[in-house]
Formats: C-alpha cells, sequence, structure tokens
C-alpha cells in the first residue's frame, strides 16, 4: 500500500538484502531460513510496515515471499513491499550481474511477482544516467502496469543519474545512499523535497561505520536526525538480519527527537 510512503514524517523501513546472501566488508553471512523468518516477523510486531528487497539479494525475495505467505489478507494490506529489477542473481556462479534489456526486466518482473505475490514499488536498480529513460526500461515498466504495479522508483548511486530520473517524470522514488559520512548525492535533496516524490535512504549508518566506538542508541538517533533534517518525509531503510539490532534500530528512531 502506498500510503505508508506518502504519509507525514520519516518512516523506517526494513531492507533484506542481509536476509538473502553475504555481504559489506566482512562478507558476513545471512541468517539461516528460521532465523530470516523470526527477523520479518518481529520486524511486522514491532511495527516495521516497509519492506524492501531485490533479485539481486539472492535469497530476500523468496523468503520475503514465504514469510507474506503466513499472514491474513487484512495485515497484507497494511504492508509496501518493494523490490527491484535490472541487476539479477546466479545462483550457479553466487554474484550478480546486471541486465537492463527489456527482456531481463520482464523475466525479473514475472519472477519477483510470483514469490511476492504482490509488487508495491519497482525500483529500478544499478540505474545509471543511460537506463533511467531508456526504451527498454520504459517498455518494461509499460509491462509492469499491466501486471498491476502501479508506482515506480530508479535506485541510483550518483547525481546525473538521479537528476534525470527525477526530470523524467517517470519515477515515483528514488533510492540512494546518505548519511554523515557520505553526501555526495545531497545535490538531489532539493529537487526531491520540491517535487514530492518518495527519497528511500539506504546505508544511514555508513554500513556501521558511524555507529563505531560509540554508544549505539544515541549514534543512530543522531543518524537518523540528520537525515529527516535534510528530508522530511524520507523512507529509511535499517539493513540488519538480526532481529537484536534490528530492535535496537527501531528503538533508536522511535527516540531520535528525545
Amino acid at each position: 500500500m502506498l500510503h505508508n510512503l506518502t504519509e507525514p514524517g520519516p518512516k523506517l523501513g526494513l531492507g533484506l538484502l542481509s536476509v538473502g546472501r553475504a555481504w559489506g566488508v566482512t562478507q558476513s553471512a545471512p541468517p539461516d531460513e528460521s532465523e530470516a523468518q523470526a527477523l520479518l516477523a518481529k520486524a511486522l510486531e514491532l511495527g516495521i510496515t516497509i519492506f524492501d528487497t531485490a533479485p539481486a539479494y539472492a535469497e530476500s525475495e523468496a523468503r520475503l515471499g514465504r514469510f507474506l505467505d503466513t499472514l491474513e489478507p487484512s495485515a497484507k494490506q497494511r504492508l509496501t513491499i518493494m523490490t527491484k529489477a535490472g541487476e539479477h542473481w546466479d545462483f550457479g556462479c553466487n554474484s550478480s550481474f546486471v541486465d537492463h534489456s527489456r527482456d531481463a526486466l520482464v523475466r525479473s518482473i514475472d519472477q519477483s511477482l510470483s514469490m511476492l505475490g504482490t509488487i508495491d514499488v519497482l525500483q529500478i536498480h544499478k540505474a545509471t544516467s543511460d537506463v533511467v529513460t531508456h526504451p527498454d526500461v520504459i517498455a518494461a515498466m509499460d509491462y509492469a502496469r499491466r501486471c498491476g504495479i502501479r508506482a515506480f522508483g530508479a535506485s541510483v548511486s550518483d547525481v546525473e543519474a538521479g537528476r534525470l530520473a527525477l526530470e523524467s517524470g517517470l519515477y515515483d522514488a528514488l533510492q540512494f545512499p546518505l548519511n554523515m559520512s557520505s553526501q555526495t548525492l545531497a545535490p538531489l535533496l532539493p529537487g526531491l523535497n520540491a517535487s514530492g516524490r518518495t527519497a528511500i535512504v539506504n546505508r544511514p549508518f555508513a554500513m556501521g561505520g558511524l555507529l563505531a566506538g560509540q554508544p549505539f542508541e544515541e549514534a543512530a538517533a543522531a543518524a537518523f536526525r540528520f537525515i529527516e533534517e535534510r528530508l522530511p518525509r524520507a523512507v529509511i531503510l535499517s539493513g540488519t538480519g538480526k532481529v537484536a539490532h534490528l530492535a535496537q534500530n527501531i528503538e533508536a528512531f522511535r527516540n531520535r527527537s528525545a
């Protein structure tokens, strides 16, 4: 449901990269199936209603889909399910690859829908400046609309791609990294705030760098405040795969203004 993205104030969502595959500097292993399901259940229990996944996160979509299958329809309707297309996962090679051709995007959309059941926001993954308005991408988005997907985003890592995405009028949301130690994409913020489109912020803690050697809750709350001051309506993604860390993140988010 898109109302989760348009309500006033910042929202905390759960990014599910950690649930699907190893990542980060230390290549931390993902949780096993039971731990992953426990994390998703705890997130829901603690009030998380926005979940962000992607085909490139390996097992992530499938695990989220299995969790969604356990929920009553009324519970599912309160959630916003966001996934991506454009970066794919090769289980044989245990690595990701990028393909923004129409056929690859359509196959990805079909596979994601088969696992998740519904997609509230489809984001173009690894959306560079030559991708965001490419005819193949636009054709794939048209296909997604025919499949019932109503909102689209671009996941970008440079200012030019972000600006092109905003200027194109094709996208309802923009996902990108922003934190106190990385403000490369800060030039996008005025345009985002003026346009009313949704900012989806990943890496709010700079992959843990902002928390090292400091009291967790104080440092995490400061990181959340930093983003809220610049993007008052942002969706901020917590990217943990551990229940205890998730609970700490939620508590810090709630106490960010204390």
